[in-house]
């Protein structure tokens, strides 16, 4: 499972390094060197804010949601086709070459507002990746929403 913050940057050429740990985790975990890069959808700062990243699930997770979005379960059309066209449209598969570097489509890097400072975030099944100034937003507002002090949060045994 993706676990860890890793700091990185972007090239000229919109490419980054994948952080070792992850590549292998890749392969060890998911049997696959294969993963698909695709938009978040967005965190809501409050006050019509929100800030966007991007999400990279292994290639077999990845099938798995497809499928569970073919299905639609609980959604109005209305929805289904916004996470179509937010989600699925963009999704990108892609491998890491020898050096571990991998190309951020600039489809992606735009949505995500990506130019140079970025951050990966294991989040077990999946992986995001933030701008750095965008970043330090989102963990921002995680610590003033985490459940503290709250039966579910000692459930949890946080």
């Amino acid at each position: 499972m993706f676990r860890g913050i890793f700091n990185n940057t972007i090239d000229g050429k919109g490419r980054t390094s994948m952080p070792a740990r992850f590549r292998e985790i890749f392969t060890e975990s998911f049997g696959d060197e294969r993963f698909v890069i695709t938009n978040s959808i967005p965190v809501n700062l409050g006050n019509d804010t929100y800030c966007r990243g991007l999400t990279v699930y292994p290639y077999n997770e990845w099938l798995a949601i497809e499928e569970k979005i073919d299905q639609g379960v609980g959604l109005t059309p209305t929805e289904l086709n916004s996470i179509k066209r937010l989600i699925i449209a963009p999704a990108t598969e892609c491998v890491a070459d020898r050096q571990g570097r991998v190309l951020l489509p600039a489809n992606l890097r735009s949505y995500a507002a990506i130019e140079r400072d970025i951050v990966f975030v294991g989040m077990r099944k999946k992986i995001e990746i933030w701008d750095l100034e965008t970043w330090n937003k989102v963990f921002g507002q995680a610590e003033k929403d985490i459940p503290g002090g709250t039966l579910a949060s000692a459930e949890l045994g946080l």
